[in-house]
């Protein structure tokens, strides 16, 4: 069934073009749920809250974009929804280190290990992993953050570096990422003559 078919029949409640759009774009939207929820169970109730909107609002899709770009929005807005629902993005910030942290991105290889980044990301506090996932994954500003999450954009912008922070130190106890040191002495060691 092509997309255009999926869409036509999802509009009219038909239920085969709506499990076949559901089956085609639920995948990579439950890895973007994934990345907000706490577990694999909130993951999918974002996401069954998700399609449910998806479905509802469909009728005003006009062709402008990728339909997978209009409906990751939809999923994103959901998440976000959620959190602030459940009262779940009530976490603090610590402002006080924001100004002394200096991550450098080109410390991070190129190819990782998708899955333990993945980790990795859920294990930070709920506020850092919903800014890193707006702004670095989702690619939303930080004035677009601030709205989305009623926090003030300086406030997003210290989350986005204190997660960033926090990330990289995940990252170098579990092996992914080297120290910026082991990371010289490699070098040193791959450079010197035989």
């Amino acid at each position: 069934m092509t997309e255009e078919q999926m869409l036509a029949g999802s509009i009219k409640n038909n239920a085969v073009a709506q499990e076949a759009l559901y089956n085609r774009f639920s995948p990579k939207m439950l890895g973007v749920c994934y990345r907000f929820a706490k577990n694999r169970e909130d993951a999918e109730d974002m996401l069954q809250e998700g399609f449910i909107k998806i479905f509802t609002q469909l009728h005003q899709y006009r062709n402008e974009g990728a339909l997978e770009g209009w409906i990751r929005r939809i999923i994103v807005h959901t998440c976000i929804n959620i959190l602030k629902k459940n009262k779940k993005f009530s976490e603090s910030v610590d402002i006080i280190y924001a100004n002394n942290i200096h991550v450098k991105e080109e410390m991070i290889p190129s190819i990782m290990q998708a899955k333990q980044v993945v980790e990795s990301i859920r294990l930070l506090p709920l506020g850092y992993r919903t800014v890193l996932n707006l702004y670095a994954i989702e690619g939303y500003s930080h004035k677009e953050i601030a709205r989305l999450l009623d926090i003030e954009e300086s406030t997003s912008r210290s989350q986005y570096t204190r997660a960033k922070a926090i990330l990289e130190e995940l990252l170098i106890k579990r092996k992914i990422l080297l120290k910026p040191s082991q990371k010289m002495n490699y070098g040193a060691v791959v450079d010197s003559p035989r």
